[in-house]
């Protein structure tokens, strides 16, 4: 067992803890990284994912077998609200659940992507006088325009094909709505946080942008919350370009290791965070 890879070979037993990750297309990011802590910390933890047959059972399984906690992805982040116990503020604020926490069967619903997002954009140096579009107005997108306006973006359009959420979203916030922008608009930050660019399940590629091909060739910068793969089309499109570009891959690994926190009460260095990232991507 080297510090670079650090395979999940630890014996399981019956006090072994299990977490999971709940999702329409499961990947393996989140399992492999969070095994990789366990292994590298010394933790009798084991990570799985599953996707759901149905989000209410796999919640009340949650709550009975007892599992320690779950990380909530796409499409369930609001669908599991009215199936825990206590919102804590980070998810309330906001409306979207991405982390379930047991407490001796009381479910504690958190949002760790908003603070990986706000994370992200304080080091990334962007201008918050930068006009700002969100492709987007789901759970994901909530933590997202949360960010941003807090973060001091306060020029935004939410971009969402959905009429209800969509605008409810922007309101919110104190941002404008389209359901869709033309070639002639010129956001300055594009944020990608829908789908589009996700590989399928089967690993075939989604070639679309998020955004008309124009406004995305004059934009300064964009942020892309899709991890599998972290090269999506738009993010591609800004770096082939010599443009700064934040892929889904660090968003993940930012949030995932906020929840690592809170299932295990233990905090991994900066430098671990870094290599399971990489080991989650690298088979």
């Amino acid at each position: 067992m080297t510090d670079d890879a650090v395979p999940h070979a630890r014996a399981l037993d019956k006090d072994t803890v299990l977490c999971i990750s709940l999702a329409a297309r499961p990947s393996n990011i989140g399992t492999r990284f969070h095994n990789y802590l366990y292994n590298a910390l010394g933790l009798n933890y084991v990570y799985k994912a599953f996707a759901p047959k149905g989000i209410e059972a796999a919640v009340a399984g949650i709550r009975g077998l007892p599992i320690r906690g779950a990380a909530v992805s796409m499409p369930y982040k609001e669908a599991v609200i009215d199936l825990v116990d206590v919102m804590e503020p980070s998810a309330r604020a906001i409306g979207s659940v991405n982390t379930i926490v047991n407490d001796d069967g009381v479910l504690h619903a958190y949002n760790t992507d908003y603070q990986a997002v706000a994370d992200l954009l304080a080091d990334s140096g962007f201008d918050t006088s930068w006009p700002v579009a969100v492709a987007g107005s789901g759970g994901m997108a909530k933590a997202v325009v949360a960010a941003l306006k807090n973060s001091g973006f306060t020029d935004g359009l939410v971009v969402a094909r959905n009429t209800d959420t969509g605008p409810e979203l922007a309101a919110a916030y104190g941002y404008g709505y389209r359901s869709h922008l033309t070639a002639d608009d010129r956001p300055s930050l594009l944020v990608n946080a829908t789908p589009i660019g996700m590989a399928g399940p089967n690993g075939d590629p989604d070639d679309r942008l998020p955004f008309p091909a124009d406004t995305v060739a004059a934009a300064k910068a964009c942020f892309d919350v899709v991890a599998m793969p972290p090269d999506t089309p738009l993010v591609r499109a800004f770096r082939d370009s010599g443009r700064p570009a934040i892929s889904g891959d660090v968003v993940i690994a930012g949030q995932a290791a906020a929840q690592f926190t809170l299932y295990t009460g233990v905090t991994p260095s900066p430098e671990l965070v870094r290599k399971a990232s990489e080991y989650s991507r690298t088979q």
